[in-house]
């Protein structure tokens, strides 16, 4: 369940009231007071995160990807990074 350790403790409690609910975003909307857009968005966001800790990516692309999931960061901004960073441990290494 590591996936589960990744994510912020308001994303944990999230999915606990996600499973709560037996799985009504409807009423997880009501129970926040939210429209039913912004919970769906939300549940998406938390999926992208299992998701990306579920493959073998190292930590580093990970933690970019996250921010990016997070809209702390564009996707952009997140692929030249980490881009970058392969060129420079590619470089280090040759």
């Amino acid at each position: 369940m590591d996936w589960f350790i990744d994510l912020e403790v308001d994303e944990q409690e999230f999915i606990k009231r996600f499973l709560l609910s037996s799985g009504s975003l409807k009423q997880l909307a009501k129970e926040y007071g939210v429209s039913y857009p912004t919970v769906r968005h939300r549940l998406d966001k938390v999926i992208d995160k299992v998701n990306i800790s579920n493959k073998d990516s190292n930590s580093f692309e990970m933690s970019i990807m996250t921010m990016v999931i997070d809209e702390k960061i564009t996707l952009e901004t997140g692929k030249l990074i980490i881009e970058k960073h392969k060129e420079s441990v590619n470089g280090y290494y040759n």
